[in-house]
């Protein structure tokens, strides 16, 4: 036991280093093809992120680098259907929102999950927990938020978002625990799935938001080595998705895209010379100290869990170690003692 904690500790830094810097990598790569050289089309690139996570999985299944295990097909094609609509809910909020209130949408995701996690898998969350939550929503909100702009068919776009992203994740977490597979085998068998959603919605999606036909799109080599960039790092951050919330929980999922937001903030400031301000700032600092408080305090719960549950082990096993024979032990057990009152 002692051996296994610590180096399912290292697993678990692991997948957070592996998200947060292929997703801060293909922001990056991203925002270079989108706003640089004029590829708007989000969804449909997202659908082709899939598609490339899919076959490159494949050519590892077939080398054996992992075994596929059978999962119930209906549950595999809603759950792979779900996580597409979500993505092209979100991408549509975007569209039909001010940029404040998208991030109020991307914020809304954490309580929201945390409410959902309490009301259906009894799952309790501390205040101490709450509280670091508290503080890394008010500091993202402090440096992300703008403007707040309001309509009708925006706020339902948003509130499907966050109801679909939140049940998404923690199906993803719950999958994975319940049915006993591993982050790869729920990817590659999901992921067929997700992208055919997106291939068949995301072109009238991006031309709902952008007046533009990706298919009558002018490809020129500069951009398609952009976006096989973007489509060869989509599937380091589709594994790494499906690998922490595995590892973790939706929850810390949600803190862990809030750390890439503030990333992606000072990465746009100090490479791409975005405007800064004292606010970002601030925020950012606030944000940073709740996400800290969060760990320390998840930390520490864990370790509390772990140890009550060695020592509940330990109280069940007592009774039979240090015997010679258990099974003379559980004889003398069952004999009746004449010296008993009972």
């Amino acid at each position: 036991m002692g051996e296994t904690i610590p180096r399912l500790h290292l697993g678990v830094i692991g997948a957070l280093a592996l998200s947060v810097t292929s997703s801060v990598a293909i922001v990056i790569c991203n925002k270079a093809l989108m706003s640089n050289l004029g590829f708007p089309f989000a969804t449909t690139l997202t659908s082709w992120h899939l598609m490339v996570t899919f076959c490159t999985l494949h050519v590892a299944q077939r080398f054996n680098v992992f075994e596929t295990k059978a999962v119930d097909t209906k549950t595999v094609m809603l759950f792979g259907i779900l996580n597409g609509v979500s993505i092209g809910l979100l991408n549509l909020s975007l569209g039909f929102n001010s940029i404040g209130f998208y991030q109020m949408t991307k914020l809304a995701i954490i309580p929201f999950t945390v409410l959902l996690e309490t009301l259906f898998l009894n799952k309790q969350f501390s205040q101490n927990i709450k509280f670091s939550l508290s503080l890394l929503l008010l500091g993202v909100g402090i440096a992300s938020i703008t403007d707040l702009q309001l309509n009708l068919v925006g706020s339902i776009i948003s509130l499907l978002a966050i109801a679909t992203t939140c049940v998404g994740q923690i199906l993803t977490n719950t999958i994975q625990k319940r049915l006993n597979v591993s982050s790869t085998q729920l990817l590659y068998q999901s992921a067929p799935f997700q992208a055919g959603i997106l291939f068949v919605s995301g072109p009238l999606v991006d031309k709902c938001l952008t007046k533009q036909n990706v298919l009558a799109y002018k490809y020129s080599p500069f951009v398609l080595a952009f976006i096989i960039l973007s489509c060869v790092i989509s599937v380091s951050v589709n594994f790494s998705t499906f690998l922490v919330i595995g590892k973790t929980s939706p929850v810390t999922y949600q803190v862990l895209g809030h750390l890439k937001t503030c990333l992606v903030l000072g990465f746009g400031y100090t490479l791409l010379h975005d405007p800064f301000t004292n606010r970002n700032i601030i925020g950012i600092l606030v944000a940073m100290f709740g996400m800290g408080l969060y760990s320390y305090f998840c930390t520490r719960e864990n370790k509390k869990k772990q140890i009550n549950d060695l020592s509940s082990q330990t109280k069940e096993t007592t009774p039979f170690l240090g015997s010679k024979n258990n099974q003379d032990t559980m004889e003398e057990v069952k004999k009746p003692n004449k010296d008993s009152l009972v």
